[in-house]
């Protein structure tokens, strides 16, 4: 299915939309809370060939699941202190909007303009529903170097978050 042309025009434009606005809400929330590693590192941008990850995307084609480049921060120039949790949030974030936006695009064409549905159309729009939220439940995985990791460390009381991040010595976004 991966291979069929008509599926990849819906499929690729999808996919680089989702990972490009993910990466970069890291790194838009990174430079936002003081920290300018992002912005140095050329990843505050929406240009996705800056954010994929050139084995991430291979494997995306070959096996099925793939990832992109995490986009480097520095916690020490955070000018807050709840700063990693919403750099962590900010990407599955931009991928839930991406999905509400799909949908509700879903809808609204169903609703004023049926015939707009076709099925180039028809399947971005659920390709991008189910590919922004497989990204977000999956980056809210309490898994290092997954968001959640961030996430839940964040939430934790600080002597078990300390245990948390001691276990997953993990130091990548």
């Amino acid at each position: 299915m991966m291979l069929n042309p008509l599926f990849l025009v819906a499929f690729l434009p999808v996919l680089l939309l989702a990972l490009t606005l993910h990466e970069f809400a890291h790194a838009w929330t990174a430079v936002y809370f003081g920290d300018p590693t992002p912005k140095h590192a050329g990843r505050l941008t929406l240009n996705p060939l800056r954010h994929l990850d050139p084995l991430g995307t291979l494997f995306m084609f070959i096996v099925h699941f793939g990832w992109a480049k995490p986009v480097p921060v520095n916690p020490a120039n955070f000018t807050h202190p709840r700063a990693d949790l919403w750099v962590s949030l900010a990407g599955i974030i931009a991928n839930l909007l991406q999905a509400v936006l799909y949908a509700l695009t879903w809808h609204l064409l169903l609703h004023f303009w049926p015939a707009a549905l076709g099925w180039v159309s028809r399947n971005i729009l659920l390709l991008g529903i189910m590919i922004n939220l497989s990204l977000a439940l999956f980056n809210l995985l309490p898994i290092f170097p997954l968001d959640g990791s961030h996430v839940a460390k964040n939430l934790l009381p600080r002597p078990q978050a300390y245990r948390f991040s001691v276990l997953a010595n993990a130091t990548v976004r």
